[in-house]
């Protein structure tokens, strides 16, 4: 009898040992798999690199290019890309290397939603037009894509403006949508990347720092239309209209 009660005592023993053991798994790798509804990096990503794994890189990175500077979504790991490392490493108090390893992206896994959006910004609030992403000057999917490149560059825009929230008050529009509004034929806003701010900073606020932060489009007070919004959006070539604001 004292035999089974030992077995017994030791099997219990074995099941607590292993539920601790899973409990501690969650906790260990709980970040890590926050990542896996997303994109999960399995090396460590440095200087000369490239891949497809270097891209999913620099759209996260897209709000660190530096003033007046866009980086390239192009899968190689260059100069530009190792600065944007830094920049974002720096800005979160990690070891600035321009290393992307474990520590950089459990910090973006941690900023991220299964979705790859970034936690402070949704396609819910970003498409309050059409919600199939259609009707636009590009596809669906790439108008989604834009968007999403968008809000990793406010994200960035956020965290430098001490992580207060930013309002956005429209983004992505299809044709009819923005001629409802009386948007221009040109407008950003049709192809995903467009984005007005309005809230808790000042206008001039935002048109000043999101010069850092890779919109080539900044267009605020003092600009025609654009006194009680700042917008910004991605144009192929520097677009920076707000007067008032000494841009």
């Amino acid at each position: 009898m004292r035999t089974a009660f030992r077995r017994i005592g030791r099997a219990l023993a074995a099941c607590a040992l292993a539920a601790s053991t899973v409990l501690v798994g969650v906790v260990a790798t709980g970040t890590a798999a926050q990542a896996d509804g997303c994109y999960t990096w399995d090396r460590t990503l440095k200087q000369g690199t490239s891949g497809e794994d270097v891209r999913q890189l620099q759209i996260r990175l897209a709000g660190y290019p530096g003033y007046g500077a866009v980086l390239a979504l192009d899968g190689a790991f260059g100069p530009a890309t190792r600065s944007a490392v830094i920049r974002f490493q720096e800005a979160y108090g990690l070891s600035a290397d321009g290393v992307a390893g474990t520590q950089t992206f459990n910090k973006i896994y941690a900023l991220q939603d299964n979705d790859c959006t970034p936690v402070n910004f949704s396609y819910a609030e970003w498409n309050r037009c059409n919600s199939t992403w259609s009707g636009g000057a590009v596809s669906a999917s790439t108008a989604k894509f834009n968007a999403r490149v968008s809000m990793w560059k406010l994200q960035a825009m956020r965290k430098a403006l001490g992580s207060d929230p930013l309002t956005i008050s429209s983004a992505f529009r299809s044709h009819s949508c923005n001629s409802a509004v009386g948007g221009i034929s040109t407008s950003r806003h049709l192809y995903g990347d467009g984005v007005d701010l309005v809230g808790s900073h000042s206008l001039c606020r935002l048109a000043q720092r999101a010069r850092y932060h890779g919109f080539t489009n900044i267009l605020g007070p003092g600009y025609s239309g654009h006194n009680d919004h700042t917008h910004l959006g991605a144009t192929p070539s520097r677009s920076w209209k707000a007067p008032n604001c000494g841009i």
